[in-house]
């Protein structure tokens, strides 16, 4: 069988917070040190108040350039009523991916027990682009990226992975 080659993704990263700065965004540069790391390349970042129609917009435009593959973002996933990431994601997504809200949770659960039914990790497509939200603490962002989005984003992961398909998300969308 033929070693298939590494094919690195274009990524953003959305810190959704109401006081982070660049400077202590500790979740965010969580993301940005393991997608480099892994050979990605990052395609935007920005920092963004916890407002539904803000999030919305920053995912709306990545969704749209051609120069982002993933959009990650982190923080406000929780209960609480500031926490609005979850909603701002599902305006935006025309499929949701079930299945990686239940594997966070199993990673989660592995981590912090019972503590892991607080949150609201999702994730979904929109116009050709994945979509993941996740919490806002670095240690969850690192077990999405260490358990999970770290395999699902290398097309050599076997027997699937979200990479192999990336060129047929939008084919919906495409005239016949």
């Amino acid at each position: 069988m033929t070693e298939r080659a590494f094919l690195p993704c274009r990524i953003s990263v959305l810190t959704v917070s109401d006081t982070r700065t660049p400077e202590d965004d500790r979740s965010g540069d969580t993301l940005v040190a393991r997608l480099e790391a892994a050979g990605h390349v990052l395609a935007d970042r920005a920092i963004c108040p916890d407002d539904r129609v803000a999030i919305g917009e920053h995912l709306n435009r990545w969704c749209g350039e051609d120069g982002v593959d993933v959009v990650i973002s982190t923080g406000g996933t929780g209960l609480t009523g500031r926490d609005v990431t979850v909603e701002a994601h599902r305006d935006v997504y025309e499929k949701e991916i079930d299945a990686f809200a239940t594997m966070f949770t199993i990673v989660s659960v592995k981590k912090i027990g019972t503590s892991a039914v607080q949150s609201r990790a999702c994730a979904g497509v929109a116009q050709g682009t994945y979509l993941f939200a996740l919490p806002g603490s670095p240690s969850a962002c690192r077990d999405a990226w260490d358990e999970i989005l770290v395999h699902q984003l290398d097309y050599r992961h076997m027997p699937c992975n979200f990479v192999e398909i990336m060129p047929r998300l939008d084919e919906h969308l495409r005239r016949k």
